[in-house]
């Protein structure tokens, strides 16, 4: 049975052919199967679309308003399918990634780079803010994607990790003469403590810990940058919690010491999440691959 799609598939090479065995030829067709489709094509739409002479078929007057607009929808379903043919090779497109400020500078774009050389097409779309804030623009179809914090506990999310990381404690040359010992989470809070803002998912993390330790913390800072710890600290406003993957550079150039602890914080790990119910965009898709790929 000839479905609806291809009626006007047939009538508009009718129509631009003036001929059906022309347009029998274009299409691979009989031509009885051309005149067929037009006849019930006209049944449908009750109408007369063409007038038949020995010379061939012209358009009526209503056949030329519906030959105007079927071939116009014609062309954009044809333009669409190329769009999806563009999408699917990833010659266009949009990539949309939730991220905070410091994963993204330490971790994240090197990779941003690389899928960017890769399909140079593909436009990025990237939202910043904390794990919570980025959280939810994914679930109001924001983002495609949010590279955050772990421990991540939500049922609606799919959550791959990429590498582990190691909340340490950190100080200036004023605070160098503790270092001695590793210290207790007792005697570190006699110092002022410089910690991410509350909201802040690592901030969380470390928080959970050390009250398991029965410590409860009151930093004398709380900031919203990671970097502005490693200044604080640096110019001795206090002890700073950081991640050590991302302290690297100041720690090794002496910038700021490493405070060992009796306990040390657990490892915890950052990674990616999605929506479970909705199905990742072919960018998206390729680009987590890409960092499991490489991680």
């Amino acid at each position: 049975m000839v479905s609806k799609l291809d009626l006007y598939k047939i009538f508009c090479q009718v129509g631009e052919s003036k001929s059906f065995s022309q347009a029998a030829k274009a299409l691979y067709m009989t031509q009885p199967a051309v005149s067929q489709a037009i006849m019930q094509l006209e049944r449908e739409l009750d109408i007369r679309l063409f007038n038949r002479s020995p010379k061939g078929v012209v358009l009526t007057d209503e056949g030329r308003l519906l030959f105007e607009y079927a071939t116009s929808a014609l062309n954009l379903l044809h333009v669409g399918v190329e769009k999806i043919g563009e999408f699917k090779n990833l010659t266009a497109g949009e990539l949309k990634v939730g991220v905070g400020d410091t994963i993204s500078r330490y971790f994240l774009l090197p990779f941003l780079e690389l899928f960017h050389n890769r399909y140079p097409n593909i436009k990025f779309k990237i939202e910043n803010g904390t794990t919570s804030e980025l959280i939810s623009i994914l679930k109001a179809g924001e983002v495609d994607i949010v590279v955050c914090n772990f421990p991540l506990e939500d049922s609606a999310l799919t959550t791959k990790a990429f590498i582990d990381v190691h909340d340490i404690f950190v100080c200036g040359e004023k605070y160098r003469h503790i270092l001695t010992d590793p210290i207790s989470y007792e005697e570190l809070m006699k110092y002022p403590l410089i910690f991410l803002e509350p909201k802040s998912n690592s901030r969380r993390y470390v928080e959970k810990f050390i009250l398991s330790k029965g410590v409860q913390i009151s930093p004398e800072f709380e900031l919203g940058s990671h970097d502005l710890l490693l200044e604080f600290a640096k110019i001795n406003l206090g002890i700073a919690c950081v991640t050590k993957e991302f302290s690297e550079d100041y720690i090794s150039r002496g910038i700021v010491s490493k405070v060992n602890v009796v306990d040390p914080i657990p490892k915890r790990e950052i990674g990616v999440c999605f929506l479970k119910s909705v199905p990742l965009s072919l960018a998206a898709t390729r680009f987590v691959e890409m960092i499991e790929q490489r991680k």
